[in-house]
């Protein structure tokens, strides 16, 4: 195992300052670890620009997709019980989905075509179910997602399966990999298959197991004063900054994006992770539901879009590097990742026993810094 250079990670944050000092992101929470042990905690900025107040520990953050994760290690906690297979149809849970068609585009028509199998609960978790989010494009399918509002909070998980059931597939089930609104639907199922809420069951299993006591779907009012702002104005843009509204309690407990949580909770599930499915004694799921998971999934089946760079495939709710080379970014093959569209970064490289997270509130620079973190945390490995 390597170590970390201080030097390195001194500069790690000085450039984090330099970009908050521009004004570029309001502030951030950045964590690196290695051998198991945080070698950097920075806490740095804004935790409310327009107010001024100083960025804490404890703050809150929307963190959008990093979500997936947490829902899909429940999937695999209840496939360990014998709750579920991946192999089951996601319509043994959730009927609606056994009558889907497939939309196909044709000289600016749509027609329909029945799909050749059912998607399955492995197609949700590896995003090859067929579905599509409705601003990753401009297509037939995805401009019939946004006519029924199908981001609509007021709606319960099986209400909003009731609805983007009723759209017809983007792609044929197993055909290709297209991130999209899979792991909302994944949630529904686990909500059949324990009959309990989401929420509930990820308290009752993960959350409340690892002490993730700030991590939920919505956040008490006497909370409220530690959630992290973005900026009213993207800096770049100009445009009002929209993120969902963390002071609220949606009916849709959004197994794809819903989550808020903190930097310290967060560290504990990646902890869990680095530990193969166990921390402090605590025992989620086996060391080989964690190999598997953290494992490429996909093989030859293509990845739509630019979410998947070069060299990755994509496991059960993480991107999977397969190759040292091909990306633009560093890492090792292994290393499994993911992120939230709201400025929230994470990945594990269990190559050189290291993880690393950000957390800020910068929707439109999102991109540019999870990339820039990537490369600052591989330059401090000696």
């Amino acid at each position: 195992m390597g170590r970390l250079n201080p030097q390195a990670l001194a500069h790690l944050r000085g450039t984090l300052q330099q970009h908050i000092d521009a004004r570029r992101i309001p502030g951030a929470i950045a964590v690196v670890a290695m051998g198991g042990q945080v070698e950097q905690f920075e806490v740095l900025g804004a935790l409310e620009p327009a107010a001024g107040t100083a960025m804490r520990e404890d703050a809150v953050f929307r963190i959008y997709s990093m979500t997936k994760p947490l829902v899909s290690l429940a999937a695999l906690m209840l496939a360990e019980e014998g709750r579920l297979q991946l192999v089951d149809p996601v319509a043994r849970f959730l009927p609606a989905f056994g009558a889907q068609q497939v939309a196909v585009e044709e000289g600016g028509a749509t027609r329909l075509e029945p799909v050749r199998r059912q998607a399955t609960v492995h197609d949700l978790l590896r995003h090859t179910a067929g579905l599509t989010y409705e601003f990753l494009g401009d297509s037939a399918v995805q401009r019939g997602y946004t006519a029924v509002d199908i981001a609509d909070r007021a709606r319960s998980n099986l209400a909003f399966c009731e609805v983007l059931a009723a759209q017809p597939l983007a792609h044929q089930p197993g055909s290709c990999w297209h991130y999209s609104r899979a792991t909302d639907v994944l949630g529904a199922v686990l909500e059949v298959a324990s009959g309990q809420t989401l929420g509930a069951l990820l308290r009752q299993r993960i959350l409340d197991p690892l002490g993730m006591k700030d991590t939920g779907f919505d956040l008490p009012p006497d909370q409220w004063h530690r959630i992290a702002e973005p900026f009213a104005q993207c800096p770049d843009s100009g445009a009002p900054v929209v993120m969902m509204d963390a002071r609220e309690t949606p009916a849709f407990e959004s197994g794809g994006g819903g989550l808020l949580s903190t930097a310290g909770d967060y560290l504990r599930f990646l902890q869990c992770l680095r530990g193969g499915g166990t921390l402090d004694g605590v025992r989620l799921v086996s060391r080989k539901t964690i190999e598997w998971m953290t494992s490429d999934h996909l093989g030859r089946i293509p990845a739509l879009g630019e979410l998947l760079p070069p060299g990755h495939g994509f496991g059960l709710g993480f991107a999977v590097r397969t190759h040292a080379g091909l990306a633009p970014q560093p890492g090792s093959r292994g290393m499994y990742y993911w992120s939230g569209i709201g400025g929230t970064s994470f990945f594990v490289d269990p190559a050189e026993d290291l993880f690393a997270m950000l957390l800020t509130q910068a929707p439109n620079q999102r991109i540019f810094f999870r990339n820039l973190f990537r490369h600052l945390v591989y330059a401090s490995i000696d």
